[in-house]
């Protein structure tokens, strides 16, 4: 069973809009949509802004309904100037942009204890999410790298070139290094999808309202390409 994580109703209300035979069962205050997508088992939930609900919503995944793949789709602010509203970024890894345990010695970013800096996406999901691109969102830009995620909407220039400088990172959100890490911890395999919704600088107060839609449709076409080519 495929597991697929929004963050907002917006996100999810388009993936399940392809889902058919559908049960739905509340827990922990959010609604796990377990159905048919393509003719897969899969199962949609929205899991609420934050590192926390996400990490919690993953974990529901992991111990209920036994996935074995979770997929994160969304929206994202880039990082650079190469990456434009409405392109979309596949993670190669992911990691928390707001953990600062260097009082302890660790680099910004990681956890203490935790044997990894970035929580690696799984490289046949990225296999299958680059082979798709083309027929799912023609035209559009697709760009593979780091997501950094924290408990903030980066709309400052500043810290959106401390985030690029610090972490080489692609796009910032807040919650897919929460995913990633719960489903490192649960050797599930797992991949990032986020759309571009705004530049993560001055202008996004801006450009947000307007480009979000679009940006959503982009990165559920490539999410639903995918779940046809997957096992």
């Amino acid at each position: 069973m495929i597991g697929i994580i929004g963050a907002m109703d917006e996100e999810v209300a388009k993936v399940k809009e392809q889902m058919s035979d559908v049960e739905i069962k509340t827990i922990a205050g959010m609604d796990f949509y377990k159905g048919t997508m393509c003719h897969k088992e899969t199962v949609v939930v929205r899991s609420g802004i934050g590192k926390v609900n996400a990490a919690v919503c993953s974990q529901i995944l992991a111990d209920q309904y036994h996935v074995t793949a979770i997929i994160n789709t969304g929206i994202a602010g880039s990082l650079r100037n190469e990456i434009n509203i409405g392109d979309v970024v596949l993670s190669t890894d992911a990691l928390h942009h707001d953990m600062d345990a260097s009082g302890f010695g660790y680099p910004v970013g990681q956890i203490p204890s935790m044997d990894v800096l970035s929580f690696p996406a799984d490289k046949h999901l990225l296999e299958v999410a680059q082979s798709c691109y083309e027929k799912a969102v023609p035209g559009i830009g697709v760009h593979t790298g780091r997501i950094v995620s924290g408990d903030q909407f980066i709309s400052d220039k500043q810290k959106k070139q401390w985030l690029t400088d610090t972490f080489d990172g692609y796009c910032t959100e807040m919650e897919g290094a929460a995913i990633a890490q719960a489903a490192y911890l649960n050797n599930i395999p797992c991949l990032i999808i986020r759309a571009i919704s705004d530049k993560a600088d001055d202008s996004a107060e801006m450009d947000y309202a307007e480009f979000e839609a679009a940006a959503i449709r982009n990165s559920v076409k490539l999410l639903t390409a995918m779940i046809q080519e997957l096992p």
